[in-house]
This record gives structure tokens, sequence and C-alpha cells, in this order.
């Protein structure tokens, strides 16, 4: 009986800003928007030989209580000058960037990838997301006007249109020939006619077809419309789960829903964002993880949590002492605006006695309540303990890989590469030298043109 081969790992960084992950009052935290932080969080992760760094975007500053949410505030620079930026300073690490499809035009948004993908040498990736508020749309000309039950539509065909324009170029258009003066063979490269529900559109697009053909596509929805985006569509899909048996139910899930569109079970990738906190003994990463989780929970912001649910202003109790006994508001979320965590609870009444049970169950304080409740999935142990995990987890077939969120920005990083990279190294998952120069290869994906090939070796 032959034994199952084992799995490479896929292992990413995730620049996180400002969040409830990050200890931005830690006194060895840096700027979270001085490029110097950005170029030593890439510099790390390339030398660690990971896939790709992986940059989130916020088009509006949260609030709560009308108030902008100043326990989590940062300028956030724009993704395609961070990113470009990298690029200068980096020679293999994949770029990936959030770019919203409710709020911006596939023309644009392809002509900017098809770029950073010349830039880079065909390191680019693209997370395709949606906006379902009106709050974030105050900031655009058409506002709120696009019902949540249409923004998958509206990202399908956006997706579909910028690979259009991204095919517009087969990539032998360009001639150049010096001695005719011939620069292009065909004078209509790049001509594009797209008419559809959201996009009616045509032209010449004016990049040309870049090293990867397409940037790599991300996709972050947990619902049923995201997973089926991502099936249909995406190249890597971010998941959300932080148990074996949770992340294996997920990861077959959607491999299971590659077939209907003609794909291999290696053409999508399962990343689960992770945290993690390293020590020298396990003990010694339990209790600084503690430490940590307490860093990221205050009181003040154990009280903004509550108020997702809640619905209403908090301040007034204390977070070291029981959940509140008046019931949420039901009615529209107004209290935090703009955050994607008030989505997560549909029925905030159920979700308050179920919190108020377990708090009752274990003696928890509004605080404890938060920490305990906070689904990232965190590693936490020796080097030897966290690598042996994380490569349980991908033996396994809850994952393919993870993306690190460090609480430390930008050093924190650090500790992972020089600790547990070489671990996953010397049992032969993780690879010790990049073998391709694009970030399709580094994920063990084929080039669009190779539509009928099977999946590379990954």
């Amino acid at each position: 009986m032959t034994s199952k081969p084992l799995k490479q790992i896929h292992l990413a960084a995730h620049f996180p800003g400002v969040n409830n992950t990050t200890v931005w009052s830690d006194p060895e935290a840096g700027s979270h928007i001085e490029f110097s932080s950005f170029a030593h969080f890439a510099r790390t992760a390339e030398r660690a030989r990971f896939d790709f760094l992986f940059l989130a975007e916020g088009l509006r500053l949260r609030e709560q209580g009308g108030k902008i949410y100043d326990l989590d505030v940062v300028g956030r620079p724009d993704t395609f000058t961070v990113l470009a930026a990298l690029a200068a300073v980096t020679e293999h690490l994949g770029l990936a960037g959030t770019i919203n499809s409710t709020f911006n035009e596939p023309y644009e948004v392809a002509r900017q990838f098809a770029s950073l993908d010349h830039l880079s040498g065909g390191r680019a990736a693209w997370n395709v997301v949606t906006s379902w508020d009106a709050f974030t749309g105050e900031n655009f000309r058409r506002g709120g006007f696009l019902a949540q039950e249409e923004r998958y539509v509206r990202a399908q065909e956006f997706l579909a249109t910028a690979g259009e324009l991204f095919d517009s170029w087969q990539g032998d258009e360009i001639l150049a020939d010096q001695a005719t003066g011939t620069f292009l063979r065909d004078a209509k490269a790049g001509s594009f006619v797209h008419t559809g529900r959201h996009f009616d559109i045509h032209g010449q697009f004016n990049v040309p077809r870049s090293p990867q053909g397409r940037p790599v596509i991300f996709q972050a929805g947990d619902s049923e419309e995201g997973r089926e985006f991502a099936a249909s569509s995406a190249d890597a899909i971010f998941s959300r789960y932080a148990t074996l048996e949770a992340g294996q139910a997920f990861y077959t899930d959607v491999k299971n829903r590659l077939a209907k569109y003609g794909r291999h079970h290696d053409q999508l990738k399962i990343l689960p964002a992770a945290s993690f906190v390293l020590g020298d003994t396990d003990a010694e990463a339990e209790e600084l993880a503690h430490e940590v989780r307490r860093q990221q929970v205050s009181g003040a912001t154990a009280l903004k949590h509550l108020e997702f649910v809640w619905n209403r202003d908090l301040s007034a109790y204390d977070p070291d002492g029981p959940l509140p006994d008046i019931d949420p508001d039901p009615g529209e979320h107004t209290i935090a605006r703009g955050r994607a965590q008030v989505r997560m609870y549909r029925d905030p009444l159920a979700t308050a006695r179920e919190w108020r049970e377990r708090a009752a169950a274990n003696n928890w304080s509004i605080r404890d309540l938060v920490i305990e409740m906070g689904n990232r999935q965190n590693f936490v142990g020796s080097p030897a303990t966290v690598a042996r995990t994380v490569n349980d987890y991908v033996q396994a077939d809850a994952a393919d890989g993870f993306i690190l969120v460090p609480h430390i920005t930008p050093t924190g990083l650090d500790v992972f590469a020089d600790k547990v990279v070489p671990l996953l190294q010397e049992q032969g998952v993780f690879r010790t030298e990049y073998e391709g120069t694009t970030l399709r290869d580094h994920l063990g994906l084929n080039h669009p043109d190779d539509v009928h090939a099977e999946p590379v070796a990954s």
C-alpha cells in the first residue's frame, strides 16, 4: 500500500494595518503607513520563501456611535501604490491587493493589475471583494444604490469583464521591428466589446498581455454565493474556520464545487488566516498568548465589540462585569457603521442568549467572552509545536496553507520566518528556494493560456 504523498504547504503574510489582531500600542509596533514598515514586512516574507504578501483595504474609516472608531484606525495607503513600490524591493514575493468590485470600474482595475503584473515580473494577485453598505457608498457617486443581493452579480460580471480586457491581447502583437518601423502586428490589438447588465463598454485595452496573462484571483466570501463565486472564478479562497473539523468541512465543500465548472481539485487553494504566538516552550507560548489577547482586547475594545451585537451604547457597563441584562436592539445596525462583523450576527437576540449562557457557564466577564469568542485560528506553542500543527492541518485537508497575521507590525513575522519555517523545510513540506518566477508558479497554478493542462505540482 502506497502512502499519500506529502502536500507542500503554502504560506503568505498579511500586513494587517490596525484591527482587532494588531497590538498597535505595543512598544515594538511601528508605523502602519510609512513605506519602511511595508518594505521590512515584505523582505521578511521573501527571505522565508513565502508565496505572497497580502494587503487588505478599507474604503472608509469605520465609525461607532457616530464617531470614528479610534481603537481601530489607520490611514490606509492606496493598494496599487504600495504594491508597485514593493515590487521594486522584492524579486520573488507575490503581491496581492484587495480591490473592490462595487465601487470601481473594470477597465481601470484591469489596467492597474496588468501594469502591476508587468512591473513585478508576474507577481500580481487580486482579492476581489464587494461592499454591502451605503455607508461605504457615500464616498462614491453611486452611493449605496447596489442592493446586497446584487453585489455578487456585479462582482461576477466585473471579474468576467476584466478577464475579457486581460485577454484582449494575445501576447504576440508587439513586433517592434526597428528596421521597418512596424510596432504592432495587429492594429486592432486590445479591442474589446462588452455589453451586460452592469457594464456596457467598448474600445481598446492599452496594456499588453502581462507575464501571468491575468492576476491570480483571490476571494474571501463565506456565504453560499461567495463559495460558488470562488469555485467558478477564483484561484484561492480565504477560509475563516478555526478548528480542524470545521476547516475540513469547508475544504471538502468548496473543492467539491469545482467539477461543475470544469476545474481540477488543485486549481483552487484554500488559505485560512492565522495568528500565532511563539515561545521557547509550549507553556511560555500559552502565557504570552494570554498577554497578547489581553492587549488585543482592552476593556474599551470589549465593550465596542459587544455593541456589534447589542446595537446599543454599552459604555456605562463594566467590561470586567457580567453581560448586559437588556436585550439587543434588533433594528438597523447603526452603532458600528462599515464593520463586517455586524453581518455575522443575523439574529442578535439569539446570539445574546447564547453568549449569556456561555458566559454564565464559564464565569466569564464581558472582556473574557470577547477574548474567548475570537474565531481566528491561532497557532500557539514552541516552534516545533507550531510547525507540527501547521503541517497537520494541511496534510489533513483542512487547508492548503495559511495567511499569517502577526500581532506586531512590521517585525512580528520575523520570529516565524526564523524559527518555524526552517522546521517545515526540514520536514520536506515547504520550499527552500523559489522554483519559479511568478506567483502562479509559487501556488502551483497553470497560466490562463494553458486551459487544458493538468495542474502543475505545488
